[in-house]
């Protein structure tokens, strides 16, 4: 599957991953920052954005996609950078061929199967706006307020709405996404432990990161240290831009 993607810069190559219901354009910020001294792929994953729809989604395949834009590319071992469901995507490319990555950066997400489902209100909302067919934002919004309740939650959501497009009214596919959300949340895990660097990142406050699943990162990527951001949640690089992307330089900087 060929992934939409937007290409900017020069220098190392760096390939960035938005998480569950995002686009190319939710780590734009970062991008761009990096842009200055990186070659940046930003990537829509299958189902999100404008890339293809498939009815076949999860971790391993999610993570050839990735390995297949390296290869169309010809790109010379590329750094990875995820945040959440983008995050798992990093870490399974890297587990399945790591020849051909130099190192991953992994926001706010642990190589863990999580067993408490933690979009049901979200889901809820989507498909009750997909039903009601709103014409706008304000009123797609008013809907979407019924079942989530967190304003910034539903801003990131309001910014796949595109009543008009050929995927109306999300730019992303919800069915493919709701019947597949059990192979989201889990983690089928890969052979061998990466051995190259990794950096994972903390949200303060979020609850996807905790101490109980250390021994599992350890395992899994044996090189990997952590930063935690304080006062934030599992919207780490919005809440705090500046901290978040002189985290990603400095470490970027150590690996290039």
């Amino acid at each position: 599957m060929q992934l939409n993607f937007r290409r900017q810069g020069q220098g190392q190559a760096v390939i960035v991953i938005h998480g569950l219901f995002g686009s190319l354009d939710n780590l734009n910020g970062l991008s761009k920052a990096l842009a200055v001294n990186y070659d940046v792929i930003s990537v829509d994953l299958r189902n999100h954005g404008l890339s293809p729809r498939s009815a076949h989604l999860d971790y391993p395949t999610m993570a050839k996609d990735i390995i297949a834009l390296i290869e169309q590319l010809a790109l010379s071992k590329p750094i990875l950078i995820g945040h959440s469901m983008g995050g798992k995507v990093a870490m399974m490319a890297a587990g399945l061929a790591p020849e051909l990555i130099r190192a991953i950066i992994v926001a706010d997400m642990a190589p863990v199967a999580y067993t408490q489902a933690r979009h049901n209100a979200v889901f809820a909302g989507l498909q009750a706006v997909i039903k009601a067919e709103p014409q706008d934002r304000k009123s797609a919004d008013e809907v979407l307020g019924q079942h989530v309740q967190m304003m910034g939650v539903r801003q990131f959501l309001l910014k796949s709405f595109i009543p008009n497009s050929p995927t109306k009214p999300w730019r992303f596919n919800v069915p493919a996404l709701l019947e597949h959300y059990p192979n989201i949340m889990g983690w089928p895990g890969f052979e061998s432990p990466y051995s190259g660097p990794v950096l994972f990142i903390k949200g303060g406050e979020s609850d996807y990161l905790t101490p109980e699943y250390q021994a599992e990162v350890i395992r899994q990527f044996p090189k990997a240290k952590a930063k935690v951001i304080a006062g934030t949640g599992h919207w780490l690089h919005a809440e705090k831009p500046q901290l978040f992307n002189r985290l990603v330089e400095d470490f970027l900087a150590q690996v290039s």
